[in-house]
C-alpha cells in the first residue's frame, strides 16, 4: 500500500519557509542554499537541525555528493502546490473555491490574454 504524504500542517513556519526555499531551488538545495535563501536566517547548524526534523518527519530526503547532503522534497512540486491551495483556501475562503477565484478577479489586474486563458481552462473544466 502507497504511503500517504506527510501532511503540511505538521509544519513548524520556519520548517515551512525551508519547504518552501527547497522548491524555489529546483527540488534539490544543500543547507548553505538553503540558509542564503530564508529571510532572517538562523545558524547553519539550526539549518541543519531542521533540516534532520524534517527528514524525521518525511517531509525531505537527502543524498549525498561530493561530502555533503542534497535535500529534495518526498512529494512532488505539483502535490505540494495542490495541499498549500487546499489548506489557503480553508483558512481565507472556508472551503469556497468560488470566493478564491471571485476575490483574484476582482483584487488584480488582468490582460484580455491572460481572462481568454482563464475563460479557456472553464471551459475544459465544464467539459470534463
Amino acid at each position: 500500500m502507497a504511503k500517504q504524504p506527510p501532511a503540511p500542517e505538521r509544519l513548524s513556519r520556519r520548517e515551512r519557509e525551508i519547504m518552501h526555499v527547497i522548491f524555489s531551488l529546483s527540488n534539490r538545495a544543500s543547507a548553505e542554499n538553503i540558509r542564503a535563501a530564508l529571510v532572517d536566517p538562523p545558524s547553519y547548524s539550526a539549518v541543519r537541525a531542521m533540516l534532520v526534523r524534517l527528514e524525521a518527519k518525511g517531509h525531505v530526503r537527502h543524498t549525498e555528493e561530493s561530502s555533503r547532503y542534497i535535500y529534495s522534497a518526498t512529494r512532488s512540486p505539483s502535490s505540494a502546490r495542490r495541499a498549500a491551495l487546499q489548506q489557503y483556501l480553508g483558512v481565507f475562503f472556508g472551503g469556497r473555491r468560488k470566493d478564491l477565484l471571485a476575490a483574484l478577479l476582482r483584487d488584480e489586474r488582468w490582460t484580455d490574454e491572460e481572462l481568454d486563458s482563464l475563460a479557456e481552462e472553464i471551459n475544459r473544466a465544464r467539459k470534463k
